[in-house]
């Protein structure tokens, strides 16, 4: 497999939103344990799916296969290039402890996990999407759920010494409607949403899509139902040895927005840091050292 062609998981991704709902759930089967999943018999693969054998085989011709035996291929073609690749080869990242160990193993997965995010990104949406989010002439509302609060928390607060006309919408369902009062046409809100995909996320969503705002969609490989009502959607792969998702790729994501966002009005952005810097040292909030 040439290093730019698709990948099977491209091809699934990019197919998702034209699948039946039998054949969708079948896709994100397999990216649950993406390869492994799809190198067993045809049989094993709707088993574990939940899904019967034909939807099997007309899902893997929708992603441009002959049959299974032909998707079964690129997977082992994946996994041989996977192998010849010098960076897949190198015995660890921390040279200190075997190569098995939870600090090697959860590393290699997060690069990984960048790796095919980036080669799924579209630049000129991720732009777009900073744009967005740069344009002071409409509120900015940024809205987090039970675990992505913390990322919302974080974009906010960089949002603040940026830009004025911005809102950090608390996520409980009996406070946003609140919030919702002063979204208009035109205003942006961006939505941090990963499985367990979160009800009252979902309900906002649709009631600011409802009022004419847009929304720019933080989510994983599966996609938040929100992403139906996106503007844009920047999907990242999150998956690690852990009981618990990574937000290391979101993280990166829109630590590369933030600094966007930055340099598209550091005039504003600059004299507004500058005006802070004064109130920190008039509070003394910071320790100086001279």
């Amino acid at each position: 497999m040439l290093q730019n062609e698709q990948t099977v998981s491209d091809r699934i991704q990019q197919k998702l939103d034209e699948l039946t709902r039998a054949e969708r759930q079948l896709a994100l089967s397999i990216l649950e344990n993406y390869p492994a999943s799809g190198l067993g018999p045809l049989s094993a693969l709707a088993k574990d799916a939940n899904v019967s054998v034909p939807t099997v085989a007309r899902m893997v011709q929708k992603l441009g296969y002959k049959g299974y035996p032909d998707f079964q291929a690129e997977l082992r073609e994946e996994l041989r290039a996977k192998v010849k690749d010098p960076i897949a080869k190198h015995d660890s990242w921390a040279d200190t402890v075997p190569s098995e160990h939870l600090l090697n193993r959860f590393t290699e997965a997060v690069i990984e996990n960048i790796r095919l995010t980036l080669g799924q990104i579209d630049p000129v949406a991720f732009d777009k999407a900073c744009e967005l989010v740069a344009d002071q002439t409409h509120q900015l509302f940024i809205v987090g759920g039970r675990i992505t609060h913390t990322l919302a928390e974080y974009f906010f607060l960089h949002m603040q010494v940026i830009r004025p006309n911005l809102t950090h919408v608390q996520s409980t369902s009996n406070t946003w409607p609140h919030y919702l009062l002063n979204a208009k046409k035109g205003d942006v809100f961006v939505i941090f949403d990963v499985r367990r995909y979160e009800n009252n996320t979902l309900k906002l969503a649709e009631m600011a899509h409802a009022r004419g705002a847009q929304i720019i969609l933080f989510t994983d490989q599966w996609r938040s139902p929100v992403h139906q009502l996106a503007h844009i959607c920047l999907s990242c792969r999150i998956i690690v040895p852990s009981a618990w998702d990574s937000v290391a790729t979101p993280m990166l994501l829109l630590e590369t927005m933030i600094s966007s966002v930055q340099n598209l009005k550091w005039d504003e952005t600059k004299q507004r840091m500058e005006a802070l810097e004064d109130m920190f040292d008039q509070t003394k909030l910071f320790r100086k050292f001279t």
